[in-house]
């Protein structure tokens, strides 16, 4: 077992798993962030829309599932403080790109950053609330991250903000047998799905354009040649090891 586990250590090198390298003849000290993502509205998103006012009384007609039992699954920050996730209601965009609002209607928000659709939101809002303040925010951010890591699973993005290493933080980081220099990252848009692959040993990383992770993003760690040949040997240990056993059990059922 011993054996087993040396050579496989051997087969990896430092090189094949240290992130963001560069080349030793480098002088690079900084690289220009210029791509920071943003997300936009888009039909079937589900929005937290929260209104707040000086009269909170007001206020509540146009929150009429703040009395939904709060169950502490996180927060939401507002200008006035925090509030319960499960106190923003939960707005989905149709077809149109609309949300309905008591007495406002249909607001159109699609195409729109959280931040626009919360000037829009609340300058309408001025006719029926004296200083209104509003939150939106994005209740189905999430993405997902599969194969080779620690913890596989999906994750929700309350600041609607993630990059490639903090998912693969949250998912425990790569395990030792994860290919890291040919990370995959599937992204929708426009209907169209696109296949984006990563070099995480590489800074060029930082100026990829998947860097910034998008909403349902799902990002797949392949398994490298080591998990492959980890795999083969343990199939063909497994038989050695239970003839050996039986051979044992036999010798000590004699004595």
């Amino acid at each position: 077992m011993c054996f087993l586990l040396g050579s496989l250590a051997s087969c990896v090198s430092h090189k094949q798993i240290a992130y963001f390298q560069t080349a030793a003849d480098s002088t690079e000290l900084a690289i220009q962030i210029n791509n920071r993502y943003v997300p936009v509205i888009q039909n079937n998103d589900l929005l937290g829309i929260y209104v707040n006012s000086l009269n909170p009384e007001a206020s509540s007609f146009f929150n009429p599932y703040a009395a939904v039992e709060r169950t502490g699954t996180g927060m939401l920050t507002t200008q006035t403080g925090q509030i319960p996730v499960t106190n923003a209601v939960g707005h989905l965009v149709d077809p149109e790109g609309n949300v309905e609002l008591p007495l406002l209607g249909k607001v159109k928000v699609a195409g729109l950053t959280s931040n626009q659709a919360r000037d829009l939101i609340r300058e309408k809002l001025k006719t029926y609330l004296k200083e209104p303040t509003v939150t939106v925010r994005f209740l189905n951010f999430k993405v997902s991250v599969i194969g080779e890591v620690v913890r596989p699973s999906m994750f929700n993005v309350p600041n609607e903000q993630l990059t490639l290493p903090e998912a693969l933080g949250l998912a425990g980081d790569l395990t030792i047998y994860g290919k890291r220099d040919n990370v995959l990252v599937i992204r929708e848009t426009d209907g169209k799905r696109e296949f984006g692959r990563v070099n995480l040993n590489n800074r060029d990383l930082f100026k990829s354009p998947y860097y910034y992770l998008h909403p349902n993003d799902v990002i797949y760690v392949e398994p490298g040649r080591a998990r492959v040949a980890s795999a083969d040997r343990l199939y063909q240990l497994i038989p050695a090891t239970l003839s050996a056993l039986s051979f044992l059990a036999i010798i000590l059922r004699r004595y």
